[in-house]
């Protein structure tokens, strides 16, 4: 076995199994359905700057409010995780995020919205770290990284729902009722989880934790944060993820309709490429870092270089418009960007014990979200300075991707070090574990 690989079986890891498959299907429908919620916007960006007669500036606003609560709450989510458990966690962000909807559905201004975004930011924050400790809960290791791109999987599905399902509904019945509607889902995910989700297989109970309070809180960040591999996995996240985030969450379908002048409908159907594409990616990079850990690094980098050079060709493409094989390209290019940033939580992962896994991956997931809080605010301001140049908005992502490949590469080698120090333990422990 290579010095990288995942070795085989680790002590105390879960048997997974069909039991396993039916209550991390229950966990990931709940992230399934924030999904949809917190994509909801990106199919009515235009519509509700009609509907609360807000400029572009203001329209990101929507978006950069619901990520910054969102990136805020992952430290805090993953140290509730590791405290409270998967469950409780989940139940509350159902409620939040559900809530948040039908406020959206119903909010007679512009500062309503908002809150009601601000509001399902937050029950979103709850559901990814909960569905990836859900995860190491119930699944062997070796699994991890087939797992967690599953969950990114059926997560796109969500997005894929809202892109093809809601934006029909919004033209058909109505903002009001298109939203409304859809916040019955939270519902439903709601009842299942309290009915049937387990934290964990019998005889797999996590040790009890000996001190709560802000000395835990204090000794959990930080002795996750001195792992290289999270600061690792942090900087990946945030390197591969901000570009499709940005693009399906808000300006996708304003570039594609006001820059590229396509009609609503081809635009929406080249969102749905992008989906379609990231659910295809995500398999495939979970088979291959399952069998190859190694590849982690080179997949990411590889996704990083093909979005930077898609985009600039998209951008300095001579005349007014791109051709349309290339705007495929580039969605189709766009849609690995989600599975590239689950590649962060395979750093992140083998760094910490599963003590630490929430608080862990909840600093991983702040990378891409942070950076897409800021280049969805930048490009809103860019749009607005240049009277509507997205060429020169859309630069901002050339700069985010420098800075975290300069964060990358300067962390790779301890990571890398670290890593196999931690494997090698595992291997002794498991060799001394009596049958």
């Amino acid at each position: 076995m290579k010095p990288s690989a995942l070795p085989t079986a680790l002590p105390g890891d879960p048997p997974g199994g069909r039991r396993a498959v039916a209550v991390w299907g229950i966990g990931v429908s709940v992230y399934f359905v924030a999904v949809i919620f917190r994509t909801s916007l990106g199919v009515a960006g235009l519509d509700a700057a009609d509907r609360f007669d807000v400029n572009a500036s203001a329209l990101s606003t929507f978006s950069i409010l619901q990520l910054l609560v969102y990136a805020g709450m992952q430290i805090p989510v993953g140290l509730l995780v590791d405290r409270l458990g998967t469950k409780k966690v989940l139940a509350m962000g159902t409620v939040l995020f559900t809530l948040g909807q039908l406020g959206f559905a119903f909010s007679p201004s512009y500062g309503t919205a908002l809150a009601s975004r601000a509001l399902l930011g937050c029950g979103d924050a709850m559901t990814f770290i909960s569905v990836l400790r859900l995860g190491t809960r119930w699944f062997p290791a070796r699994r991890g990284p087939l797992i967690a791109q599953l969950a990114g999987l059926v997560g796109m599905a969500g997005n894929l729902v809202s892109t093809l399902v809601l934006a029909r509904l919004l033209h058909g019945v109505g903002w009001t009722a298109a939203f409304a509607g859809s916040a019955g889902a939270g519902a439903v995910v709601l009842v299942l989880l309290l009915l049937f989700l387990k934290d964990h297989p019998e005889g797999h109970e996590p040790a009890p934790l000996s001190h709560q309070g802000a000395a835990y809180v204090r000794r959990q960040i930080a002795a996750s944060w001195r792992e290289p591999g999270t600061r690792m996995g942090l900087w990946v996240h945030f390197t591969t993820q901000f570009p499709a985030m940005v693009f399906l969450l808000l300006w996708g379908l304003p570039f594609l309709v006001e820059a590229q002048g396509l009609s609503r409908a081809t635009a929406g159907e080249l969102l749905t490429l992008v989906v379609l594409s990231n659910m295809v990616v995500g398999l495939v990079y979970g088979q291959i870092v399952a069998r190859h850990h190694e590849a982690r690094l080179p997949l990411a980098l590889g996704t990083v270089a093909a979005t930077a050079t898609l985009w600039a060709t998209t951008l300095l493409w001579p005349g007014d418009t791109a051709p349309m094989w290339l705007l495929v390209t580039l969605c189709a290019v766009l849609g690995a960007c989600g599975p590239a940033s689950m590649l962060g939580f395979d750093f992140a992962r083998p760094a910490n014990p599963p003590e630490r896994q929430g608080t862990a991956s909840g600093i991983t997931n702040m990378g891409g979200f942070v950076a897409s809080m800021t280049t969805l605010f930048a490009v809103g301001v860019l749009l607005d300075a240049t009277g509507g140049d997205y060429s020169v908005a859309f630069s901002v992502v050339f700069v985010l991707q420098a800075l975290g490949i300069s964060q990358i590469l300067r962390l790779r080698k301890r990571a890398a070090l670290r890593e196999r120090e931690r494997l090698v333990a595992s291997r002794v422990e498991t060799v001394h574990v009596p049958a």
